[in-house]
C-alpha cells in the first residue's frame, strides 16, 4: 500500500479484520494458459524466474490480491494477508504483510508468495522450503501500477489477461480524465484527522495531478516526509481548498459532518459548497485495478464543484 510511507499509524488503520483459514482440500485450479518458465519483474523490484504455473499462491499485499481476482488467478490463491479486505471471496488470513512470518506462510504449502517488499530476508527464508517470492512494490505511477497487472498475470498463467486488465485501465482513466471539464480548483486529501495528506510527487497525487487540481500540501517538505506531510489544520483553513478528500472515512470515521464540525472549518469552501468526499478508504490506498473508481470519483468531485 502507498499508504505505508505516512507514518506507521496510518498504515495500523487499514491493517484490521477478521482471520479465516482456507480449506486444505479445496479443488486445485484449473490450468490456463501461459509459457513456463517465465522471467517477471515489477518497476523498482528484482527479477523472479517463476518456473511452473503457481497452483497455491499466498498474497500479503491488498492490491496484489486485487489484482490476482481481476485477472482470474483467484482459484490460485490459497491464502491473502489480513489487510486484504477485497474482493470478499479472497481467503484472508491472520497472515501479515507488514512483518511476514516465514513458518506461517509455509504452512499453506505455497509454491508462489507476493508481497510488496522484502526487509525481513522472507525470500531467502522461503527459498529454502523451495517457493518463490515476487515483489510487487508501491506503485509510484501510473504505468508502474499498469506494469503490475501485466507482470502478476505473466507470473501466474494469466498473461493475456494481465496485458487486457492494464489496457482497459489505462483506456478508461484516460477517458474519464479527457471527458472531465478541466477547472482551476484546489484540494487537500486528509490520511486521517491529524492532517497527514500528500503531495503531487505520490501515487495518488500524481493521479488527481492529471485532472489539473491543485494540491495544497505541496511545497511543505517532501524530502522529509516521503511525499505524505504532516498539515496542520491551520494550513488547511489558510488554503481554503475547494474540495477535500477523506481518505479516512472508514478507519476514522470522517464525514462532511465531522470535518465541519471542527473549529473553523465550517466557512471553508469545500465545506460551504458539499464538495467533501469521503472516499473508501482501501480504493484509496491501493494500486489495484480499482483505480478506475477512484478517478472516477475525483470527476464526479469536479463535476459537481463546476454545477
Amino acid at each position: 500500500m502507498f499508504r505505508r510511507f505516512a507514518p506507521f499509524l496510518a498504515v495500523l488503520l487499514v491493517l484490521t479484520g477478521c482471520a479465516t483459514r482456507p480449506s486444505e482440500d479445496s479443488a486445485s485450479p484449473p490450468e490456463t494458459p501461459g509459457t513456463f518458465p517465465v522471467t517477471v519483474s515489477a518497476p523498482g523490484a528484482p527479477a523472479v524466474t517463476v518456473d511452473a504455473q503457481p497452483r497455491r499462491i499466498v498474497s500479503l499485499s491488498p492490491s496484489a490480491t486485487e489484482t490476482l481476482f481481476a485477472l482470474g488467478a483467484g482459484p490460485q490463491v490459497v491464502a491473502v494477508d489480513s489487510a486484504s479486505t477485497y474482493p470478499e471471496q479472497a481467503p484472508r488470513t491472520a497472515l501479515s504483510g507488514l512483518s511476514p512470518d516465514p513458518e506461517a506462510i509455509a504452512a499453506y504449502q505455497p509454491d508462489l508468495v507476493i508481497v510488496y517488499a522484502d526487509t525481513t530476508g522472507l525470500a531467502d527464508a522461503l527459498a529454502k522450503t523451495g517457493t518463490k517470492t515476487l515483489q510487487m512494490p508501491d506503485a509510484k505511477t501510473l504505468d508502474d501500477a499498469y506494469a503490475q497487472f501485466v507482470a502478476l498475470g505473466k507470473a501466474t498463467g494469466h498473461q493475456a489477461e494481465g496485458e487486457s486488465l492494464a489496457r482497459q485501465a489505462k483506456d478508461d482513466i484516460d477517458k474519464i480524465v479527457a471527458d472531465t471539464p478541466k477547472r482551476s480548483l484546489s484540494y487537500y486529501w486528509e490520511l486521517d484527522q491529524t492532517y497527514y495528506s500528500v503531495t503531487s510527487a505520490t501515487f495518488v497525487g500524481q493521479v488527481l495531478s492529471r485532472f489539473g487540481l491543485t494540491n495544497i500540501a505541496d511545497g511543505t517538505d517532501p524530502d522529509a516526509s516521503g511525499g505524505y506531510p504532516q498539515l496542520s489544520a491551520e494550513r488547511v483553513l489558510q488554503s481554503d481548498p475547494d474540495l477535500i478528500f477523506l481518505a479516512d472515512s472508514k478507519c476514522c470515521g470522517q464525514s462532511a459532518r465531522t470535518v465541519a464540525a471542527r473549529p473553523g472549518w465550517n466557512t471553508l469552501t469545500a465545506v460551504q459548497r458539499d464538495q467533501v468526499v469521503a472516499l473508501d478508504d482501501d480504493i484509496a490506498s491501493r494500486w489495484s485495478p480499482r483505480i478506475v473508481d477512484l478517478a472516477r470519483t475525483v470527476a464526479d468531485a469536479i463535476d459537481k464543484a463546476g454545477a
